[in-house]
């Protein structure tokens, strides 16, 4: 598969919206030529020089996201953003004095290529900062090598309680955060829709990696709490990501006719097991309950459709984490403006956590990881001006004052574990494949 890779030059532009309310002005266009790096070539267990960047030279992120792979259609979505950011941000006089450059890498939803393009962003690339992986399974392979060269990694999707629990042992050392909830919230919230709905057994199916298991092991501890059974608790079915066929995992997640089905999956996998359920005829009458891993405008049509042409999985619910931020309309509008199409999937939690890496460099005054690390939740927290133009935000940290960011995905409020607390939109396949929200619902 293809990486992609390079330094984006980013031009100068002007942007009427609300993201640049401060004054914009000519910056230069950087550009760069990257080594290119394998998997092979590059192995994440080797010894690495600690990446120090001068505060004097000019802000580098990177970007880790998948292109292509399991999740591909759901992280080209998100891969749009981190560079509109840097755009805006450069039309409104970049950071520190010096515009913003970008160096973008596809991990492929690949954990083994995620720590090799960890490693050539942190080791060839020297930024400062990171906006990824989505995987939860990328990001645990990415995190010790972000850590190791103090390089600030903020993820907009990867939503493994794994990660909690590590920062909670101290082996981040604060170079790990994420503007997407992680999946001990998403896990109650799906509990209590499956609740709500009148469903009192229920039997799991999940990727076995770190997003499928961390994902079920809290489902299943809350929907208990709530009274219910889950009834392949004691022999839970996890498919491995790199099977090409499920038909025994679709049949052991389907025994005994749950009233509804689990499913924690990715959409390339995932939707190759759903499909196998229904041509086993396992499907009647079971209702099926989907993550964000899998909720993408052509997952519909991948499971396929029956023979009366329906759509195999019109009528699946989901959840996802949503986005109620103070500067999600603005975003929208910007969206539409540059994309002329609606928001996708984990974009406002991508701008955001873009957002934060180069508010919190302004805020200390300089461009290297540790600078950032040290600022993130000062900016992302009150007290402070709350401010959701990342154009504003700079302006006034420019002039010495504090701001609380607020975001489209939410408040990012940074905790010190890294994590943020947010809601989740219900959604569902309709009859023509198409997907929709049908409410919200909170963990809590």
């Amino acid at each position: 598969m293809k990486r992609l890779s390079g330094t984006l030059a980013l031009a100068t532009a002007t942007l009427s919206l609300g993201f640049l309310a401060a004054a914009c002005q000519q910056t230069t266009t950087t550009s760069s030529t990257p080594q290119t790096t394998t998997a092979d070539s590059a192995p994440a267990t080797a010894p690495v020089a600690t990446n120090v960047q001068a505060s004097t030279q000019a802000l580098k992120l990177g970007s880790l996201l998948p292109a292509t792979g399991d999740l591909g259609p759901i992280g080209q979505q998100m891969s749009g953003a981190v560079p509109l950011v840097i755009e805006t941000v450069n039309a409104c006089g970049g950071v520190n004095g010096a515009p913003v450059s970008l160096v973008a890498e596809d991990d492929e939803t690949d954990p083994r290529k995620g720590a090799a393009a960890m490693t050539k962003l942190a080791n060839v690339d020297r930024v400062a900062g990171v906006v990824g992986s989505f995987a939860s399974s990328v990001s645990s392979a990415a995190v010790p090598i972000a850590v190791r060269n103090k390089v600030m990694l903020i993820s907009p999707g990867s939503t493994s309680p794994v990660f909690t629990d590590r920062a909670k042992k101290g082996e981040f050392k604060g170079f790990w955060a994420r503007t997407a909830p992680p999946d001990t919230y998403q896990a109650e919230a799906l509990a209590q829709l499956a609740k709500k709905r009148g469903f009192n057994q229920v039997s799991t199916v999940v990727i076995n990696n770190d997003y499928g298991v961390g994902f079920e092991k809290a489902f299943v501890q809350t929907f208990k709490k709530l009274g219910g059974t889950v009834v392949n608790e004691g022999r839970p079915t996890r498919y491995d990501p790199k099977a090409t066929t499920f038909e025994t995992e679709a049949a052991a997640a389907f025994a005994g006719k749950p009233q509804a089905v689990i499913a924690v999956m990715y959409e390339e996998t995932g939707s190759i097991l759903l499909k196998s359920a229904y041509e086993q005829g396992l499907m009647q009458g079971v209702q099926v309950m989907l993550t964000d891993g899998v909720k993408s405008a052509t997952f519909p049509g991948k499971v396929g459709k029956k023979d009366d042409g329906k759509f195999i999985v019109t009528g699946a619910i989901g959840t996802v984490p949503g986005a109620d931020g103070k500067a999600l309309t603005a975003l929208t509008q910007l969206w539409k403006q540059k994309k002329n199409q609606a928001v996708g999937e984990y974009v406002p939690q991508a701008w955001d956590a873009t957002a934060l890496l180069v508010l919190a460099a302004q805020a200390a005054k300089a461009n290297t990881g540790e600078a950032i690390a040290s600022k993130l939740r000062e900016v992302s927290n009150a007290p402070g001006t709350a401010v959701t133009d990342v154009c504003k935000g700079l302006e006034l940290l420019r002039k010495g004052q504090d701001i609380n960011y607020q975001g489209a995905s939410g408040n990012v409020d940074v905790d010190a574990n890294g994590d943020v607390v947010g809601v989740y939109d219900v959604w569902t396949v309709k009859d023509d494949g198409t997907l929709g929200t049908i409410g919200k619902i909170s963990p809590k």
